[in-house]
């Protein structure tokens, strides 16, 4: 369906794709050949455009075709290679990569006229831009980097509690036996530990180097991260503003014609953001393309007080969406599916 939104204009490409970058379910956006410093993150509103936002705003220029290091507590706009021009029954939402929330890379893309971030609406004519604000590590990125993903919609896709518990009884989509099913499936997380460290997760440290976001299983794990082994109150204290990498309890996986998503940050769970990059491909953890059931990796940062986690506390929910077709290629099945199988893992970029 990607490729035809393409070919028929839909999507407008400033240079045309690259191998890679459709996905199942969604495409690669790429970033610009410059970055704009803006003083504030903003939403351009209903009268404005994002053009006359960063003219507004812009502190400086970044020219990317050779590369260049973005700052962390900073906020950048990219325009983007890709621009839309969609029918009026078709609309988009967007979300960070997995490896770009991995990083804490907080990316989000805004449209002229937008009221709200990572939602096109149906219909939506213009440029797509992205906002980039780096909150641990500083990341150096190019003309082409991919750090968001979009996924289009026609009409209603998301499956209402009856036809997710029919799903669930028909392809046991988490593994645990008493899987609390209704507008969507929650999500515990796992502070027991994995393996015989009894590992729970990482927390980033600060003041690190630099991690280029083109490079592959090129950082040293203790450069980046601080270990976390479980306790025996099974407990975890988020300390605020830090940034951790944990796991779901469950493992879980996605069938070949629908994709998931994890719903962020819930006021109702507890005072902490969690997820960043809610995309599950068709065929995530999934046994046909080598899955077995994946854990979700869960990309956390609390709010302004600490918070305690105890294991198996619910963290979010997984809805899924009927696809209107089944992709040629499942996830585990392309060249890009980095986490597929997976149970705790830091992103791409560090060694194994």
């Amino acid at each position: 369906m990607i490729a035809d939104l393409a070919r028929d204009g839909a999507i407008r490409l400033e240079r045309p794709f690259v191998d890679d970058q459709i996905q199942p379910a969604s495409l690669d956006l790429r970033l610009g050949k410059v970055a704009y410093r803006v003083r504030a993150s903003f939403l351009p509103g209903p009268q404005a455009k994002v053009s006359a936002r960063i003219a507004a705003l812009k502190l400086h220029e970044i020219d990317l075709s050779e590369g260049a290091v973005l700052e962390t507590g900073c906020v950048h706009i990219v325009p983007l290679m890709e621009s839309l021009a969609l029918p009026r029954d078709l609309s988009a939402s967007a979300n960070p990569k997995s490896s770009t929330g991995r990083l804490d890379v907080f990316t989000r893309v805004i449209t002229d006229h937008a009221r709200s971030f990572d939602r096109i609406e149906a219909g939506y004519h213009g440029p797509l831009f992205a906002e980039i604000s780096p909150r641990t590590f500083p990341v150096l990125v190019r003309e082409g980097t991919r750090l968001s993903q979009i996924r289009f919609r026609r009409g209603h896709a998301m499956l209402d509690g009856a036809a997710l518990r029919a799903l669930h009884a028909k392809e046991r989509l988490v593994d645990g036996d008493d899987a609390d099913v209704s507008e969507g499936i929650s999500v515990g997380v796992d502070l027991a530990g994995l393996g015989p460290d009894k590992l729970v997760g990482y927390r980033a440290k600060r003041h690190t180097g630099l991690i280029d976001v083109e490079r592959r299983n090129g950082y040293d794990v203790g450069e980046f991260w601080e270990p976390m082994a479980a306790r025996a109150d099974g407990s975890l204290i988020l300390d605020p503003n830090e940034f951790y990498i944990l796991a779901s309890k469950e493992a879980v996986q996605v069938p070949p014609d629908f994709a998931a998503e994890m719903v962020p940050f819930d006021p109702l769970v507890g005072e902490f953001r969690v997820h960043y990059a809610g995309f599950f491909d068709p065929g995530f953890g999934y046994a046909g393309a080598g899955g077995r059931g994946s854990r979700a990796v869960l990309e956390v940062r609390s709010r302004e007080v600490p918070f305690i986690l105890e294991h198996g506390q619910i963290v979010g929910r997984l809805v899924y969406e009927h696809m209107l077709a089944r992709p040629e290629k499942l996830y585990g099945q392309i060249s890009t599916s980095n986490y597929q199988g997976q149970s705790l893992k830091l992103s791409k970029h560090f060694k194994v």
